[in-house]
């Protein structure tokens, strides 16, 4: 099994706090490190977190609120001072091909590497062999995305009493059919669906970014096993909530509830809860049990689904 790991670098929202960088979620999978935004400081939290700065790196950013993206310029720089060759992909909204622009415009320092800059609306934002990330509409107070990273189905379970009934040794035939592949054994042919049960969703995590609540982001959250949600503030704010395009905790467990996650994590925390995120914690549990408060460098494995 690869592991699938979620690393939070920074779990604040607005301005840091004594505890919290600014928002920043590192998804380690499958030989590859994806960013959900870049929050100011998030190069030097990676070191922290020793999340490391990948070959295969990739940067999806929900908006261009500076919160979110201010820590670009110092990865950015980072990663060339490290000598980095390979080119840096940054996936965003409308207006990120303008901001980077601008950064690189500034001339801070030699780039040892090439950007490649993608803007989308929704759909499919990136792809590799075992998983996709895609994207939808957040409902933020400027053109916002949030994030869902759905590993591939993975081929079903080996259906070990037929196999060893028919002879098959365990081994590389065994991983050939595993990979959907046909093989000859005996003077037959077995095909990979006579020996493989059905196949087995893949892991999801979904990233709201900003937003406040709604059907949209409940229905793109379906059934993940994690989701990390905007939970700026408790719901004595919530017209504050509303007016400032973000969610209260109570909000943010109705969605996981009515999505049927299997964990949430409140995220993009106020500095005006430093010392007291309980508060959004239990005011979350009442309504969706399995929730936690994301902290700065916690780090948690995706479990397979059941």
């Amino acid at each position: 099994m690869t592991v699938m790991r979620v690393t939070f670098l920074g779990t604040g929202g607005g301005i840091p706090s004594i505890s919290r960088s600014l928002p920043s979620v590192a998804v380690t999978f499958s030989g590859e490190l994806i960013l959900f935004d870049c929050g100011e400081g998030t190069q030097r939290q990676m070191m922290k977190a020793g999340t490391g700065f990948r070959q295969k790196l990739t940067i999806l950013l929900t908006h261009l609120h500076g919160d979110h993206v201010f820590g670009l310029p110092g990865l950015i720089y980072t990663l060339s001072m490290l000598d980095r060759r390979h080119p840096l992909r940054v996936i965003g909204p409308r207006g990120t091909k303008d901001f980077v622009n601008a950064l690189l415009s500034i001339r801070f320092g030699r780039l040892s590497y090439d950007i490649d800059v993608k803007e989308i609306d929704g759909g499919i934002a990136y792809e590799s062999r075992d998983f996709v990330v895609e994207a939808t509409d957040a409902s933020h107070t400027v053109k916002s995305l949030a994030y869902r990273l759905r590993e591939r189905n993975r081929p079903g379970k080996m259906k070990v009493e037929l196999l060893e009934r028919l002879g098959v040794p365990r081994g590389p035939l065994w991983g050939r059919l595993q990979r959907g592949e046909p093989i000859e054994f005996s003077g037959r042919i077995i095909r990979p669906e006579e020996v493989l049960g059905p196949p087995r969703r893949g892991r999801i995590i979904v990233y709201t970014g900003d937003t406040r609540p709604s059907d949209e982001i409940a229905e793109f959250s379906r059934g993940a096993d994690i989701l990390i949600h905007d939970a700026t503030f408790d719901s004595k704010f919530e017209e504050d909530a509303v007016r400032e395009g973000h969610s209260t905790a109570r909000q943010a467990a109705e969605i996981a509830l009515k999505a049927g996650v299997k964990r949430l994590y409140l995220f993009h925390i106020s500095p005006r809860y430093e010392g007291d995120e309980e508060k959004l914690l239990m005011e979350a549990k009442q309504v969706f049990p399995n929730t936690y408060i994301a902290e700065d460098l916690l780090s948690i494995e995706v479990p397979l689904p059941d």
